[in-house]
């Protein structure tokens, strides 16, 4: 059998976006969707599951795309109704269906329902705690289904909006947006990142008391780093192992790649390494973001 042309395959219309949003209580379900709404979708929130499907068979005419919010408050919510509809939706060949799972830790979450003093939904007259343990363990098994998981323990509103614009963004053309960040070990790995590079290896300006208050954006520390002859090597590998699969990436449909560089205060060497990396990548990708994530804010000059 012959493959269909690439002028037949066109002439079927594009499917309609649908992301369907879900997560923990306070982890930022209402950012998202006001950033999907910020990106071209329209968003609706607090939807009962029976109307999901209604909604989705309404023709708006452009068939802009549609962010729905769906969570433990919604009524008639269970995890096997959300996932009968999600499946319903996956199958519908109009419709382009995804669920995105918006994540954070639990020491987070209760701080930030400290600091605002608000209820649990979950736990209306019980301690916050409770609430963010049983709402855990109801939504786990959404995780296995999601088509993305965005944890935004570590997050601002900022990152998060980012991180949405990367994998949602509304473009006739699919592009690649590669996103660098640098990090501290110490403070944890950024669970967003999809690969991840140690260059603790490298000498250390932290032991030296001339380099120690400046960072990988000073000229001093960056020459201090060039002179490491493992700089070179890893460096060469590290786009070596790059450049071909940037391509793969895009001809796969993958819309956002995040690369995280760590070392141990992220202030020094992993700065350094990830601004070269995003001016590498710019010359080649074009669209690349950075991110200095443990980097005090005005520090380097």
């Amino acid at each position: 059998m012959s493959e269909p042309s690439s002028s037949a395959a066109s002439s079927h219309p594009p499917r309609r976006r649908v992301v369907l949003v879900t997560g923990k209580s306070g982890a930022g379900m209402s950012t998202a969707l006001k950033a999907l709404e910020d990106l071209g979708h329209e968003a609706v929130d607090n939807l009962p599951l029976a109307l999901v499907g209604p909604l989705l068979d309404q023709s708006t005419g452009t068939d802009r795309p549609i962010a729905i919010g769906i969570d433990s408050r919604t009524r008639d919510f269970t995890i096997d109704t959300l996932l009968a509809r999600l499946q319903e939706a996956r199958e519908r060949s109009d419709l382009d269906a995804r669920l995105l799972y918006i994540d954070c830790d639990f020491e987070i979450l209760l701080r930030r329902y400290t600091e605002t003093r608000r209820r649990h939904p979950l736990a209306v007259d019980r301690p916050v705690a409770d609430g963010i343990r049983a709402e855990t363990t109801l939504l786990r098994p959404l995780m296995d289904h999601a088509d993305l998981v965005i944890d935004t323990s570590l997050l601002t509103i900022h990152d998060l909006r980012r991180v949405l614009a990367g994998h949602f963004a509304l473009e006739s053309q699919p592009q690649l947006s590669v996103f660098v960040m640098s990090f501290s070990y110490r403070r944890g790995l950024p669970r967003e990142a999809d690969m991840v590079f140690d260059v603790r290896f490298l000498a250390n300006p932290h032991w030296d008391p001339d380099l120690r208050p400046l960072t990988g954006l000073d000229a001093s520390v960056q020459r201090a780093i060039e002179s490491d002859d493992g700089l070179h090597s890893f460096f060469a590998a590290l786009t070596g192992l790059l450049e071909p699969l940037l391509p793969r990436y895009t001809q796969e449909g993958k819309s956002y790649l995040t690369i995280a560089i760590g070392c141990s205060g992220g202030k020094h060497r992993s700065v350094f390494v990830a601004e070269r990396l995003a001016a590498w990548l710019r010359d080649r990708q074009g669209r690349v973001g950075l991110l200095h994530r443990d980097l005090p804010q005005g520090a380097g000059g």
